[in-house]
């Protein structure tokens, strides 16, 4: 199933989406309308009265307040590895450009820059240099855990969503780690929706990014270094997941920094990220 949390006549609510992706149902749990997808996690939410047009609602992000920070993973395509590596940007990085990391390489962003669709991206003039996107499967946890092993790990996913892992690369490279440089207001647009995990596979998704209509990444989550299992075993480990933890799987070759010569988003550039089966995400450098 499809989810979707908005604002609508001065209300949040969580609904599901229509199969042709034109209207919301409100999910109602115990009688009463769900205003937070973790309401929808412990299974008891249905979807019940009349639809609303999508046309007619401001979308949200699906988790618009995340109870903690994101946990995102960088380079975890091998040619983005290799296009960061070479870049100049990667501060991090000791050995040749074309050697892959040998485990995964995971930071945080903080809940507080997740936007939705069609919000504007802080520009950021006069505090960045360099404005990049990153275009990202992530996964929703709708069961925690600690310890989890690679062979349960799906047990623990409930779903997936879009996320672009919005950066100011000169931050990044400065300060010589990702938090800051990553999360700036509005730096984690996310959605338009959530789709469940039994309706896709999240091992095998095609995803594309846009900039102003010309497309620069393409990749398939095959191609993941790193696949959703191994990195739910890698951070719960010692972490203890909890249902609504975000987890940003890496984005592809194609970002900005990787461009001749190296391209910085501006002001009005439009970004849209596609993800087959959980829709298309768009914002405007504003």
């Amino acid at each position: 199933m499809k989810y979707a949390t908005y604002r609508h006549e001065g209300e949040i609510r969580v609904g599901q989406v229509s199969p042709d992706g034109l209207s919301v149902t409100p999910v109602r749990v115990a009688g009463r309308p769900v205003s937070d997808l973790h309401d929808v996690f412990a299974g008891a939410a249905g979807a019940s009265g009349a639809p609303v047009a999508l046309a007619s609602v401001e979308l949200l992000a699906p988790i618009p307040r995340p109870r903690r920070n994101l946990f995102c993973v960088g380079k975890n395509y091998a040619a983005h590895a290799k296009e960061f590596a070479g870049s100049g940007f990667d501060a991090g990085h000791t050995g040749a450009p074309e050697d892959l990391p040998t485990d995964p390489i995971v930071f945080t962003k903080a809940p507080e820059c997740v936007i939705g669709h069609g919000a504007a991206i802080w520009a950021a003039e006069g505090v960045t240099d360099f404005l990049d996107y990153e275009a990202e499967l992530a996964v929703i946890i709708g069961v925690g855990g600690r310890g989890i092993t690679r062979a349960e790990a799906m047990r623990h996913v409930w779903g997936y969503t879009i996320i672009n892992d919005v950066t100011a690369r000169d931050w990044q490279k400065r300060h010589k780690q990702w938090f800051m440089g990553k999360s700036f207001d509005t730096f984690a647009p996310m959605g338009p929706f959530a789709v469940t995990a039994d309706a896709i596979d999240g091992a095998s998704l095609d995803l594309s990014c846009w900039v102003n209509g010309e497309r620069r990444q393409h990749a398939n989550t095959r191609d993941l270094i790193f696949d959703i299992p191994t990195l739910i075993e890698t951070i719960s480990a010692g972490i203890t997941l909890m249902p609504g933890d975000i987890i940003a799987t890496g984005t592809p070759e194609g970002v900005g920094i990787g461009r001749k010569p190296p391209t910085a988003l501006r002001r009005g550039d439009l970004i849209e990220i596609e993800i087959a089966g959980i829709g298309r995400l768009g914002n405007r450098v504003g």
